[in-house]
Parts: structure tokens; sequence; C-alpha cells
């Protein structure tokens, strides 16, 4: 089974998080998950704000 670390591991990795990752993470999020993932989805919440991490979903509409 697929972990947000994992899912997080691999934007960091990147740079980039495509719209079926963001929508595999919203799954997640709606199950159990303990304080490494909750620790990683915080990292890529930092990343993307600060620009290190780039989101596909925010590309298509403009957004920057």
């Amino acid at each position: 089974m697929v972990r947000i670390r994992d899912v997080v591991q691999k934007a960091l990795a990147t740079g980039y998080l495509s719209v079926e990752a963001e929508n595999q993470l919203r799954r997640l999020l709606t199950t159990r998950y303990d304080c490494e993932d909750f620790n990683a989805f915080v990292i890529l919440q930092e990343a993307a704000m600060n620009g290190r991490v780039k989101q596909e979903s925010r590309e298509r509409c403009g957004i920057k």
C-alpha cells in the first residue's frame, strides 16, 4: 500500500506534484496515518508554498 510519505518523497525528488498524486494524497488523508506521514505532508506543503514543488493543478489554472 502506498503511504503519504511515498507520494511526498516522489514529489520532493521531482519538484512536481501531479494531479493524480494530489488526488492520491486526498484519498490517503481520509484514512488512518501515522506521525511520519503527517510530517511528510507538512514538509510537502511548505515546499509547495516556497516554490520548491510545483503543482500541476495550479499550472493548469494559471495560478502561481
